[in-house]
């Protein structure tokens, strides 16, 4: 019999449980390197705007194409090797594109920059998972994204501040040095399980990880998950990663400082929104669904406000189209708490990867489409309020399909579970979430 070395929520608990979050900040500064430098990056590499915006869209391809296979790599290997991984992967890509100077070889660099993103998200998840008890999971998960966010702060004001300073090699350089910092902070520091037993490694056939990921894609909860993320987080995503800075510098006439300053409005108002969600899905795990259709119903009121605003819409406006659509970061990790209640723990890793993926896949498309609709409506000029407001439409598109199919996919997760877990079922419905031990609907009927 196994033993526990460390209590669940203790001292070592909370010491694994912050160098795996500092490795998680650090990456989303990387990511989110780009929110202030897209009109350098457009002078430096002499690019359109759909150019421009092919930056972030290959980064978050392969960020999303990468998901499912790292959850198979971290069942298999566990967050420490991850992590590390990780790290000496965003070193290099944030070196290489500090120092390249053609397009092609930039682009290259934010793809491997997409892998090593790809590896840590679900990485820090699964710590979480496997320190803290599970009736602290999901206030430790919105915790860990609102901690995170940290890392968009450092993207947007001192990073804006450091390009003025220093230029564009001395300051993505400086970043990269900071992925050695967490690589070697893993390394002595992080644990991937408070047990005395080492971590299970299964080798499985090729056959048994198909089955895996089939029956994590089939799991309508799996779904539910992967359309809440998708339908939450890609409007504040495509605002904080590339569209926001010029959309308010050049369409809304806001000072370049001031805007930079803004984009910091969403980590801040994380602060506030990230406990609220966290301590309300622990407690009604029911009722998940209400926050996710509040926070999509909230982003597309704001943005309904702001485009149909005749001229540039006032400061006060602005600012609360960023507070509101902030919500959207704490609700998406709702979709990740419905991957752990309707899958078992052997899935953990794949089922949170197929969530992981809708969120980057909707920022991906997003992003894309504003810079085709931009250039398209702009015809090669500067463009102008009336170019941004008319390619942000877009975001309608996805909000209406993303809405559909959560509604859709709440309706068969309910009835799948009360179906062939009922005992399950009414606990959730008591408020209760109970780990699934085993599959639901057909794969249930093949135990």
């Amino acid at each position: 019999m196994t033993e526990l070395l460390f209590p669940l929520g203790g001292r070592r608990a909370w010491a694994v449980w912050a160098t795996a979050v500092f490795t998680y900040l650090v990456t989303v500064l990387h990511r989110g390197s780009m929110s202030v430098a897209g009109l350098q990056a457009a002078e430096r590499f002499d690019i359109s705007a759909s150019a421009l915006a092919s930056f972030t869209v290959v980064q978050l391809t392969v960020y999303a194409a990468m998901q499912v296979p790292v959850g198979i790599l971290l069942d298999r290997y566990g967050s420490k090797r991850l992590l590390i991984a990780a790290s000496v992967l965003l070193f290099v890509a944030q070196s290489a594109f500090s120092l390249v100077d053609s397009y092609p070889a930039a682009l290259a660099a934010r793809a491997v920059l997409g892998v090593g993103d790809a590896l840590v998200f679900i990485s820090v998840l699964r710590v979480v998972m496997s320190w803290f008890p599970a009736l602290r999971q999901p206030v430790m998960s919105q915790a860990t994204g609102m901690l995170g966010g940290i890392g968009a702060i450092v993207s947007t004001v001192p990073m804006a501040a450091a390009f003025h300073a220093f230029g564009w090699t001395p300051t993505f350089a400086a970043a990269s040095v900071l992925s050695l910092l967490t690589g070697a902070a893993v390394l002595f520091l992080l644990k991937d399980s408070p047990y005395d037993e080492p971590l299970h490694r299964a080798k499985q056939s090729i056959t048994q990880v198909r089955r895996n990921l089939r029956r994590a894609w089939m799991e309508p909860g799996t779904r539910l998950g992967l359309w809440t993320h998708f339908t939450t987080s890609f409007s504040g995503g495509t605002f904080g990663l590339l569209w926001g800075y010029p959309f308010l510098v050049q369409g809304q006439g806001v000072a370049p400082t001031t805007a930079a300053a803004m984009l910091v409005l969403p980590v801040l108002a994380g602060l506030f929104y990230g406990p609220l969600v966290g301590r309300y899905a622990a407690r009604f795990p029911f009722y998940r669904s209400w926050i996710v259709l509040a926070v999509i119903a909230g982003s597309v009121f704001m943005w309904t406000v702001v485009l149909l605003w005749p001229g540039r819409a006032p400061m006060p406006v602005l600012l609360l189209l960023i507070v509101v659509q902030a919500a959207g970061g704490p609700g998406s990790m709702l979709g990740l708490d419905y991957a752990r209640t309707f899958n078992p723990t052997t899935r953990f890793g794949a089922a949170n990867g197929m969530v992981n993926t809708g969120g980057f896949i909707a920022m991906l498309i997003c992003i894309g489409m504003v810079g085709i609709l931009l250039d398209a409506s702009s015809g090669g000029a500067a463009q102008t309020l009336t170019d941004f407001k008319w390619a942000l439409t877009f975001q309608y598109v996805l909000w209406s399909i993303g809405t559909i199919q959560i509604v859709r996919y709440r309706r068969r997760a309910r009835a799948t579970l009360a179906r062939y877990n009922p005992d399950i079922y009414e606990a959730l419905r008591a408020n209760q979430i109970v780990p699934l031990k085993a599959d639901t609907g057909e794969f249930a009927r093949q135990r």
